[in-house]
């Protein structure tokens, strides 16, 4: 592999590339694109033109050397939480699925759009990926209105996990439900339109003939740079739906339950990322930040360390997979409350979906406002942070907060352009 890269001259945004390049693909046979849009790699976006995702373990390969803040390939793919749920479930997605791309387009902080690439002949790729961003397609889709659990099953797990923090059994678990729905058209232009409505900072999709995968994320679960790495665990949420409560940021910063969940939570990431990083390495250099997301306003704090050396990016997941955000603390505990529970797999929703570049290294988000497309159904999980002083009634409220920015996106398609 060798690493090269030429400056496109072109104003079709990471968006809408995603479409017209999942339109070029299909009328072709070719895979869809996979794309990372928001904050990526130093990037606004970085798209894999075509790229077959199929079920595959974790990938590992040599390292190339690039250009500083350039990306060039890598395997693009995701880690199901189905991996490490104690009850063996399964939502009938592919456990671990990956795809390798030699050539990818970066839209760097400035906007500029790059073609990269780690092919030895990229002049091919160029060709096919210019005639694609010229044409004029035009994709959408079609959704039922997502159904919901009733509300009294979730609150009853609520309940029955506040009884087990009670009992002295754990600290906190992050407690969860599915909303399902039908779904038809294209999940490419899903993603597109969620990017451009609700402008998350971590969404990711990908595609193959097991279904697709529309993360519209805000949460960085980890990020490795050389032998730095970085995790923003997100913990602590209240609504954001408009001036009336901007008032809920401060409110949130001064919620002891809110807070003692992030502070919880942020201490396990630090104990995870502890087990792979030098002795002496990992530190919190910001805590209890309040940020704004579709929707809601979440408490974010940082964890940061060094990989200790001969630690690999395997190594890495084995200690901190699942995220801890969306887990629990003690960790192992947490997981077995949740597959008691929780009455179906949560499949890649609450683990994570990225990039492992050989360029750039390794960013993968929580894969929290995800949707799981598969044939002519959708779904969509949605849960919160349990503690000893949750009320049942509030947290199925929060679930709904959460899920209201992603229910109005499916409800309202609009085409490309």
């Amino acid at each position: 592999m060798r690493f090269s890269r030429q400056r496109l001259t072109t104003d079709v945004t990471p968006s809408r590339a995603v479409e017209l390049l999942s339109a070029f693909a299909a009328a072709r046979g070719l895979p869809q694109p996979a794309a990372l849009c928001g904050s990526w790699f130093g990037s606004r976006a970085v798209v894999a033109p075509f790229v077959g995702v199929s079920p595959a373990p974790f990938p590992a390969g040599a390292v190339v050397a690039g250009e500083p803040g350039c990306v060039g390939g890598g395997w693009f793919g995701y880690l199901s939480y189905d991996l490490t749920d104690p009850s063996g479930r399964s939502s009938g997605v592919p456990a671990s699925a990956w795809g390798w791309a030699d050539h990818v387009l970066r839209w760097d902080a400035a906007g500029v759009c790059w073609f990269e690439s780690l092919a030895d002949d990229p002049g091919p790729l160029l060709s096919a990926v210019e005639r694609a961003l010229g044409s004029a397609a035009s994709l959408t889709w079609q959704a039922s209105s997502l159904r919901r659990p009733p509300a009294v099953e979730h609150e009853q797990a609520v309940k029955a996990c506040v009884a087990s923090i009670e009992a002295g059994e754990l600290f906190q678990a992050n407690v969860c439900t599915r909303f399902t729905g039908s779904f038809s058209g294209s999940p490419a232009a899903l993603f597109a339109e969620g990017v451009r409505r609700l402008a998350p900072s971590r969404s990711a999709f990908v595609s193959g003939q097991w279904g697709s995968v529309v993360s519209l994320s805000p949460e960085l679960f980890l990020a490795r740079h050389g032998r730095r790495v970085r995790s923003t665990p997100i913990k602590g949420t209240l609504p954001r739906r408009g001036p009336r409560e901007d008032g809920n940021a401060l409110l949130l910063r001064q919620s002891v339950k809110d807070v003692a969940e992030n502070v919880m939570i942020t201490d396990l990431v630090r104990n995870d990322l502890g087990r792979v990083c030098s002795v002496g390495s990992v530190v919190v250099p910001s805590l209890l930040d309040v940020h704004p997301a579709p929707g809601v306003w979440h408490l974010a704090s940082t964890v940061e360390g060094s990989l200790a050396p001969g630690a690999s990016d395997a190594a890495l997941l084995d200690a901190t997979f699942p995220p801890g955000s969306v887990t629990g603390a003690p960790k192992i505990r947490a997981l077995a409350e949740i597959a008691s529970l929780e009455p179906v797999a949560r499949g890649v929703y609450t683990g994570a979906v990225g990039l492992l570049s050989p360029v750039a290294g390794l960013e993968l988000n929580v894969a929290i406002r995800t949707f799981e497309v598969r044939g002519s159904e959708i779904s969509l999980g949605v849960g919160g942070g349990i503690t000893a002083d949750s009320d049942s009634a509030a947290e199925w409220q929060e679930c709904l907060h959460k899920a209201a920015p992603l229910e109005a996106l499916l409800a309202t398609p609009t085409r490309g352009g």
